[in-house]
């Protein structure tokens, strides 16, 4: 930036509050919820929703737990007048529900709303008008006492259609840009609204203090709302509401601080969706509340549905790393990472669980409706951890550690050619083909065991063994005795075939469970070089298994590779 430029901007003036208790506050439970998607998110769409796609909307915000919902702005929009009416007379709002709808202070505006809400059991009319100074100078041109008036002759009309109105009407009023306005302005219009609507304990009226337009860091925001709220008489007749835009990309940071600083209800939108940069996004918020502990009382564990209705609906994309919801944000490529998440996964599943302790993860993807299978995916950024991982939780195959850095090693080359990220069934392809289908000298035709004898008493274990193997395309048969049968069968392959080698290493596990299960076998063996080579067998029979996987490695020493 041309540093000439700055000099157009001046900063924020901080608020003057002494003695501020928000940064020592904690969120110990969820606020009341206001979804504002079919009203502030749908007119900042370029194809602002349908009645079909709202009805879709609607009752996507119903499964999630929504009780507030603004529906609308049915005094500016026919197609919002006609939603409204639409919810009312198909009995469409569940008990326990409460539409919103907006309305400027203008009598025709406000009686239109109330035609709107007929036959409503209940609603809340939502009156705001703007008090910024910027917008008092130069957009209304009034000044303090004109704007006051405006909001209380609105808030006497609101009052006098409620009175009239057959069913339970409560009241919110928005100084809009209240992040712009004066605080000691702010306080006196919201008061002059309350005086008019009378508000009681049991009755409060929400008063919503909007940041219209982010101008400030997320702490002022905060301090803000506390000045308000300890400035404020008749603080018990009110419901302290946030509506937080994320122009400075801090709106879920200045909500979160402002409810410590003693807000009681928030509104926003799914994903952030709105005006400009958007408004606050409720998922994250609800689930960055989830992670500590904390019931936020909207459930978000299909998220894949609410991203499937709402990408539908609205015509925007979810971005791939957008918070819980993205489809990478439960993915890692980099080896580090895979590594360690999957140890990670591994120390909860030894825990039982109880406790969700994993390294890059800060929520269970099982929580929100993911699967683990998406966890880790292997382009050219993974390791070895990241293979070992796929083998693992995808098909069953736990390869000892010692193992794993060749098999990283392959599966890089194999990511290097496709230039893309592999699939688990390309990471198996890999793998069978280098291990399980390897081809090199050596091929089994047949092995029998002919005796085995152990005495238990000297801890002494005998077997002979008989096999055929094809030895560089030529039938080979081999017998001898060991300690066992893995053992007479390398003594054979040393003293018959005149192959050179050292068994160092052997690991085994069942592959599959119940009587039809299949073990899968690791065995490495060294050359006279000091290489090690691994390989691995499977076999519903152990000791095939093992044989299988002998045979594997030497291939692979074979063919060098």
């Amino acid at each position: 930036m041309q540093a000439d430029k700055t000099q157009k901007y001046r900063p924020y003036p901080p608020v003057q509050l002494t003695g501020r208790t928000w940064p020592d506050n904690v969120i110990t439970s969820a606020p009341r919820w206001c979804s504002v998607d079919l009203r502030d998110g749908n007119q900042a769409l370029v194809r602002p929703m349908n009645l079909e796609k709202k009805i879709e909307m609607f009752e996507l915000l119903i499964e999630v737990g929504f009780k507030d919902i603004e529906v609308g702005f049915p005094s500016a929009s026919q197609v919002e007048y006609d939603f409204t009416r639409l919810l009312i007379e198909r009995e469409m709002i569940p008990d326990g529900v409460t539409i919103q709808a907006l309305t400027q202070a203008k009598e025709s505006l406000i009686k239109k709303t109330f035609a709107s809400f007929k036959g409503a059991r209940q609603g809340i009319v939502h009156l705001y008008n703007s008090t910024s100074t910027l917008q008092r100078n130069v957009v209304f041109k009034m000044d303090r006492k004109e704007i006051i008036a405006l909001g209380v002759r609105g808030a006497e009309i609101i009052r006098d259609e409620a009175e009239r109105f057959e069913g339970d009407i409560r009241f919110e009023y928005s100084p809009e840009s209240f992040t712009g306005t004066e605080l000691d302005f702010a306080l006196e219009i919201c008061e002059a609204v309350m005086d008019v609507w009378e508000p009681t304990p049991d009755r409060p009226v929400v008063i919503n203090l909007p940041s219209t337009v982010e101008m400030a860091t997320p702490n002022v925001y905060a301090d803000q709302v506390e000045w308000f709220i300890r400035n404020m008489k008749n603080r018990d007749c009110a419901l302290i509401s946030l509506h937080a835009h994320n122009d400075r990309g801090t709106a879920v940071a200045a909500t979160e601080l402002a409810l410590m600083a003693g807000a009681d209800r928030v509104e926003g939108t799914l994903f952030g969706n709105g005006e400009r940069t958007g408004n606050v996004d409720l998922m994250t918020l609800a689930l960055n509340m989830f992670t500590q502990g904390i019931d936020p009382e909207l459930d978000f564990s299909q998220i894949n549905k609410v991203v499937n209705v709402y990408e539908r609906c609205t015509g925007l994309a979810v971005h791939p790393r957008h918070p819980y919801a993205g489809e990478l944000v439960y993915t890692a490529f980099s080896g580090s990472h895979q590594d360690a998440i999957s140890k990670g996964m591994d120390a909860v599943e030894k825990d039982g669980g109880k406790v969700w302790a994993v390294p890059y993860l800060p929520i269970d993807p099982e929580d929100v409706g993911r699967t683990y299978e998406s966890i880790i995916r292997i382009n050219s950024q993974s390791g070895k951890g990241g293979a070992a991982y796929i083998m693992d939780r995808e098909f069953g195959y736990k390869l000892p550690k010692e193992m794993q850095p060749g098999f990283g090693r392959i599966i890089q080359q194999e990511t290097d050619k496709a230039g893309d990220v592999l699939s688990p069934e390309d990471v198996y392809k890999a793998f069978e083909r280098e291990y399980l289908l390897a081809e090199g000298c050596y091929q089994l035709k047949n092995f029998h065991v002919l005796k085995r004898h152990v005495d238990q008493s000297e801890e002494l274990s005998e077997a002979q063994v008989e096999a055929v193997i094809y030895n560089n395309g030529k039938e080979q048969e081999l017998s001898a005795t060991g300690n066992g049968p893995l053992d007479a069968f390398c003594t054979a392959l040393k003293e018959t075939a005149g192959i050179e080698f050292t068994l160092h290493a052997y690991h085994e596990h069942a592959l599959t469970k119940g009587s039809s299960s299949r073990a899968v076998s690791y065995i490495e063996v060294i050359d006279n070089k000091g290489e090690g080579w691994w390989g691995t067998g499977v076999d519903t029979d152990i000791i095939i298994s093992t044989v299988k996987a002998l045979l594997s490695a030497l291939n692979r020493l074979c063919v060098g590779r």
